[in-house]
């Protein structure tokens, strides 16, 4: 029996998954609110009860993972492979990036988990990518190897944003009059979304209806611009969707230059799934392609959108049962 975890600053998924010979069968899972919680051993302790004997374990958390600890990003827990072994009970627990999970169930995914945005000719043993935006941006990638595949951690969404016309340029300076560093998580996530809004709306001085602006200032601002820019027409919210696909686009670009991404490209996270019909109108593309000499290398990666939510639980099930060096067996996870 294998526990996985994908811990982040708003919910944490655990599930557990035993190995059989097709492969890794899901068991139970459940999400916890993490704010409503001290940390993670108490919600390890709910969900194993009294009768759940693990023998292997992987979390997935979002941070930087260092000498086995991990001060999370976006909220005020430290994770640590030593106390998870002792809560557990178990030898054999690792603790890795959650976009190193994500990655890490790449390799296993099915048709139905996934959405085809560009079919390209994927080298079998070339390396993959994943770029997830939700709460904040993620990047990950796999090293293919003849044993399998190698799965990476990165803190690529906090690597600079780098406009690339002049629009982009005044974003860039709006938002470092705000933040000074300007990584590109603050324009790909969804708290970014709400920015790229805010940038057209006081900077670039778009008129927006009475009663869409008063949705886009209450509770749920990102929610709200998603429903009315999902929509279409002329308005700011339909521009800092299609903005925010264009971004998408560029740095699932960049990411196959930088990792040399042959095998692949995808989307995680909630946000790709959630603009799919967006995704797919032409501005992410034509950003991903735009790379110059590079175009024709990039119109032959496959891009696709993750639509299994509990995709990083997998992969980090199957990093715990490959011990890090995933081949590419038949996985199933009902």
């Amino acid at each position: 029996m294998i526990l996985a975890g994908d811990v982040g600053g708003t919910k944490t998924s655990l599930a557990l998954y035993q190995r059989e010979a097709r492969g890794l069968l899901r068991r139970r899972m459940a999400t916890y609110q993490s704010r409503e919680h001290a940390g993670l051993d108490p919600i390890l302790r709910d969900f194993l009860g009294e009768g759940a004997a693990v023998e292997r374990a992987c979390i997935g958390a979002a941070g930087p993972v260092v000498d086995g600890r991990c001060r999370l990003t976006n909220l005020d827990w430290e994770v640590d492979e030593e106390s998870l072994r002792r809560t557990l009970g178990v030898r054999e627990a690792y603790l890795v990036n959650d976009l190193q999970a994500m990655a890490s169930s790449l390799p296993f995914l099915q048709e139905s988990d996934r959405a085809m945005m560009q079919k390209g000719e994927a080298d079998p043993r070339g390396n993959m990518a994943v770029l997830a935006a939700g709460t904040g941006l993620g990047e990950g990638f796999l090293v293919g190897s003849d044993a399998g595949y190698i799965p990476l951690a990165s803190e690529g969404g906090h690597v600079d944003f780098a406009p690339r016309d002049e629009r982009e340029m005044r974003l860039h300076a709006f938002l470092r009059a705000k933040y000074g560093h300007v990584s590109v998580e603050r324009v790909l996530s969804g708290p970014g979304l709400h920015e790229i809004y805010r940038f057209l709306r006081e900077m670039e001085g778009m008129a927006e209806e009475k009663g869409v602006a008063a949705e886009v200032t209450g509770e749920e601002p990102q929610r709200a611009i998603l429903r009315h820019g999902l929509a279409g027409g002329p308005g700011p919210c339909a521009e800092a969707v299609r903005i925010f696909c264009s971004l998408y686009g560029a740095e699932a670009g960049n990411l196959v230059l930088q990792y040399l991404a042959t095998g692949g490209v995808y989307l995680g996270g909630g946000i790709a799934p959630a603009i799919l019909s967006a995704l797919r109108r032409g501005e992410f593309l034509a950003a991903f392609l735009d790379k110059g000499r590079m175009g024709n290398l990039l119109s032959r990666v496959p891009v696709m959108v993750i639509l299994d939510p509990t995709a990083p639980l997998l992969g980090a099930a199957s990093f715990a049962a490959a011990g890090g060096v995933l081949a590419r067996p038949p996985c199933s996870r009902t």
